[in-house]
């Protein structure tokens, strides 16, 4: 299968995205549930990021909260500046300006998340017909110029095409042409390919790095996908029990991990030609949110665990180049 496209540099500017020390923390009948703790990330227009960890870590909690589209009993703190606004300042109504025009989201499920009663072209012009000031004709050839940016065959055709009618990947490509339908400046994916064959994943990979090369939009692609990330992205946010323990650039992550979760991470990762009769896995079980170590969530399964791991959780350590780790080992007095 082909590479996808090497990842474009992103221009040097400004922040589209500020995240600081973004809290999300769910009342739930067991007590309080800290999904996302104390999490910082900054995003460049047309950079893509990936934020990786496994299943129950906080990523997509993480994306939907930078829209605030959380339930009623999800208590967010911290910062999320968008193009200089702090969204958690927003009321809902300014919210409602923002989403759809200017924060979109691909969901992981292509499946479920198009409406099954109401055709292609419909669900397209809807999406406009909110969110800008065109007129029906223009509504028309925008909708067609999206499904051909997004490599729809026989687009005239798709517009009168109910869901059930399309493939799993065809229907991934119409919802990131709705979600890209109005040259957002931020674009989540949250597990794009999820439930998609290797051949319809190298699509939606290829469509993802053609929207930022040609719409300039930056991307957050949430993902358990370790190959996705180091094809696909500009620089990665590994997450663990809610926490960001490692940021960086991605080649850099990739061929020196600071982290002992991430070099565990990338020791699983099965290789071809490897000769090992079993294959590598990290030992332990995820903790639960609702019932936190008072030092980090890592350390009973860490390899390089100290006394210190289980006392307190570590502050966050600059390892150079622009990259930081949460782990007491780069600490001057770790050793």
């Amino acid at each position: 299968m082909a590479d996808a496209p090497a990842p474009v540099p992103a221009p040097v500017s400004t922040s589209v995205l500020d995240v600081r020390n973004l809290d999300v923390r769910f009342r739930t009948r067991r007590g309080p549930v800290q999904a996302v703790d104390g999490v910082s990330f900054s995003l460049a227009p047309g950079e893509i990021l990936g934020v990786v960890g496994e299943s129950g870590c906080g990523k997509s909690t993480l994306c939907t909260s930078l829209v605030r589209l959380l339930p009623d009993n999800a208590d967010v703190t911290g910062s999320i500046r968008f193009r200089g606004e702090e969204l958690l300042e927003k009321t809902p109504a300014e919210m409602r300006e923002i989403r759809g025009r200017h924060i979109t989201m691909v969901l992981q499920n292509p499946m479920t998340a198009m409406d099954p009663l109401f055709t292609v072209g419909n669900q397209l012009d809807e999406v406009l017909r909110h969110n800008s000031s065109m007129t029906a004709e223009e509504r028309g050839r925008r909708a067609m110029e999206m499904l051909r940016l997004v490599h729809i065959p026989s687009p005239v055709e798709r517009l009168r095409s109910y869901p059930h009618q399309m493939s799993g990947g065809m229907k991934q490509r119409v919802l990131t042409a709705m979600a890209t339908a109005l040259k957002p400046g931020l674009l989540l994916a949250d597990e794009p390919t999820t439930a998609l064959d290797v051949t319809i994943q190298e699509q939606i990979l290829r469509l993802l790095a053609e929207i930022r090369a040609t719409l300039g939009t930056a991307i957050i692609l949430v993902t358990h996908d370790l190959g996705i990330v180091r094809r696909l992205t500009d620089r990665v946010v590994i997450m663990y029990a809610g926490r960001a323990v490692e940021t960086g650039e991605t080649e850099a992550i990739f061929t020196d991990p600071k982290h002992p979760y991430t070099r565990a991470l990338l020791a699983s990762i099965p290789r071809i030609g490897q000769t090992a009769r079993r294959l590598t896995a990290i030992e332990g079980q995820i903790p639960d949110l609702a019932n936190l170590p008072p030092g980090c969530a890592f350390a009973p399964r860490c390899p390089s665990a100290m006394p210190d791991c289980t006392n307190a959780f570590p502050p966050s350590f600059d390892t150079g180049a622009g990259r930081t780790a949460r782990c007491w080992l780069h600490d001057g007095r770790a050793a």
